[in-house]
């Protein structure tokens, strides 16, 4: 297993999970687009923007999609789609990408925390429990390809009225009972970035049925938008005109997403395959469990995960995985590694402020409510997060692979 050790430790120097699937199509789509100066805005008749949007829409069974610079603009355009913003609070998980919360911010909402489970995404009864007068929306992030507990999450939704958003940037193709996440939510996004299961770089996507949520998404992400609105939606959309940011897409950016969407059913098919071989040559655990999923058919297979039952056992446990040559690198949460990921490193968040601007939004008079955040509010999540190990599966790994993975975890806990 030598050979593969790198691809295991650091996925991320081979360039996240897309790095093995540009190939001369893209080359040749971003080509044509420059060739073409004249038509590389993306409102004109036939752009690749606006292609995208509707393949995307046809293959995902949704109303709208918006193609935006980033998955962070895509979930602000979700927000601000159901006028989500200033004296709101918006529920959003202690393990996600800092992009969640920075999106709720983005808009003038407020980031409430809310602790992790073993699924690694929102624990319901934690929801529940943060959930206030001013709460206005939840965000579901579906962590590395494998989707939220989402009946629970909907069903808090409904309950308490409260819009349910997902973030599927890091689980693009993943389903639950069989329909993509986030189509029957009220909005959901993708993230484009280097890191994704597709990629062009940068980019996004906001998706919602609902035809206001995709008027105002619309402004939300281009502050002329009402010069390319005729059209785009039904006329009679009784969504007034306003301006915000800009976060359009671009022309070649879209033109990659064209065709690396063409690969997304290939690409899963390989990664779901590689995670039940490796799922059916495991030994029933002894010193782990496997992460909860929720609809094993839905994973996008890009990920395994297991939590140790012992914080104690985690070092022996990662050593042993090397010493059969199976190096996965530490858990998920470890002291003085400031990933972004967990919520105990917001800095942007955690203490007073001071570093955003007239300490935004949390001083605006309009917000009523008492939203503070210290490290060590989410002890759950950072229990969980502490004895967690994740091994990354992409294409230019075998079913060989696979077997040799799980006979490798099988030998290290039996050996604790």
């Amino acid at each position: 297993m030598g050979k593969y050790d790198k691809a295991i430790k650091s996925p991320v120097a081979e360039g996240g999970m897309g790095w093995y699937a540009i190939d001369q199509r893209e080359i040749d789509a971003v080509t044509a687009v420059l060739r073409n100066p004249k038509q590389m805005f993306r409102y004109l008749e036939g752009s690749q923007s606006g292609l995208l949007e509707k393949e995307l829409c046809q293959k995902l069974g949704v109303g709208h999609a918006l193609f935006v610079n980033s998955g962070t603009s895509a979930l602000a355009c979700c927000l601000g789609g159901f006028g989500i913003g200033t004296g709101d609070e918006v529920i959003v998980p202690g393990y996600t990408y800092i992009a969640t919360a920075s999106a709720c911010i983005e808009v003038g909402a407020i980031p409430i925390i809310a602790e992790i489970d073993e699924s690694l995404s929102l624990d319901p009864s934690d929801v529940e429990k943060k959930i206030t007068p001013l709460t206005k929306a939840i965000i579901v992030v579906h962590m590395q390809g494998v989707p939220g507990q989402m009946d629970a999450i909907r069903a808090i939704g409904k309950k308490h009225n409260i819009r349910v958003i997902e973030d599927s940037c890091q689980a693009i193709g993943s389903t639950y009972h069989g329909k993509y996440t986030g189509v029957e939510s009220d909005a959901f996004a993708w993230s484009l970035n280097y890191f994704k299961v597709l990629t062009c770089g940068e980019g996004g996507v906001f998706f919602s049925n609902s035809d206001e949520a995709y008027a105002r998404a619309y402004y939300q992400s281009d502050p002329a938008g009402e010069m390319w609105y005729t059209g785009m939606t039904p006329k009679d959309v009784n969504v007034s005109i306003f301006t915000r940011s800009c976060f359009r897409g671009n022309e070649m950016a879209a033109a990659v997403m064209r065709v690396q969407l063409s690969k997304l059913d290939g690409m899963l098919a390989k990664t779901r395959g590689l995670k039940k071989t490796l799922l059916s040559h495991l030994n029933e655990p002894v010193h782990y469990t496997c992460q909860h999923v929720d609809d094993p058919e839905g994973d996008c297979g890009i990920s395994f995960a297991m939590i140790i039952n012992d914080r104690a056992l985690c070092a022996p446990f990662t050593a042993a995985l090397e010493k059969e040559g199976l190096a996965v690198g530490d858990v998920a949460y470890r002291n003085n590694f400031p990933d972004r990921h967990v919520y105990y490193y917001w800095d942007a968040l955690i203490g007073d402020h001071k570093g955003s601007i007239q300490n935004y939004p949390w001083n605006n008079p309009l917000y009523k409510g008492g939203a503070a955040y210290t490290r060590e509010m989410c002890p759950k999540t950072m229990d969980i997060l502490s004895r967690s190990v994740r091994l990354p599966i992409h294409l230019a790994l075998t079913e060989q692979n696979m077997i040799e993975f799980a006979d490798a975890i099988n030998k290290a806990d039996a050996s604790l």
